[in-house]
């Protein structure tokens, strides 16, 4: 059973997809922090501390229950890929990823209202893209389907799924969510048996 009542900082379709995988039932509540990024920090950085802000500013408007923060980057050669902001971005941020190793940052957020008890977690993916055709690309950015995706891409989309040819760590990171690390943190952060999850510190 579920011990508390929870809220997703985030309308994402992806992130309620996969917090509803594992069998949870929330609310969602877009934050209204500013996601743009500060290039004086450092990817993992940038994640945690959007995350942990997300997640806070909609828990300073609850009464009760944990906020889910999220934010999930692509670096490129050490450079913060985010979404694009138009066709022609994301045709060029495809471009630039082909044939590459890239890198897939998450920074996810557990806040406890009102005690603010707080526990923020990042999870690295690598992933290689294999030569992309011209059209391919075109084809893709034309479906609508990369425009609200780090680095214009989504590894569980139709061509998305073509493009990645090796994964090193976690696929649901890629995704938005590191399930795997998000469950054991989730079980320990709200004292439920997490036998098997020894791993995962709250420190």
């Amino acid at each position: 059973m579920q011990p508390h009542s929870l809220v997703l900082a985030s309308r994402s379709p992806r992130r309620q997809h996969l917090l509803r995988q594992i069998g949870l039932v929330f609310d969602s509540i877009p934050s209204t922090v500013d996601e743009r990024f500060d290039e004086a920090v450092s990817p993992v950085e940038h994640v945690t501390i959007l995350a942990e802000r997300k997640a806070r500013d909609v828990a300073l408007t609850l009464p009760t229950g944990i906020v889910i923060g999220a934010d999930t980057i692509v670096v490129h050669e050490g450079e913060i890929i985010e979404k694009p902001s138009d066709a022609a971005d994301a045709v060029r941020m495809l471009h630039r990823l082909s044939g590459e190793r890239h890198e897939v940052f998450t920074g996810y957020s557990l806040v406890e209202v009102p005690s603010m008890r707080t526990l923020t977690r990042h999870v690295c993916t690598q992933v290689w893209f294999r030569k992309l055709a011209n059209d391919e690309i075109l084809s893709y950015v034309a479906s609508g389907s990369p425009m609200d995706k780090a680095g214009a891409y989504g590894i569980q989309d139709d061509f998305g799924a073509v493009f990645v040819r090796k994964i090193i760590g976690d696929f649901y990171n890629v995704m938005g969510l590191p399930l795997c690390d998000f469950y054991c943190a989730y079980r320990r952060f709200t004292n439920q048996n997490h036998e098997g999850c020894d791993g995962i510190e709250l420190a």
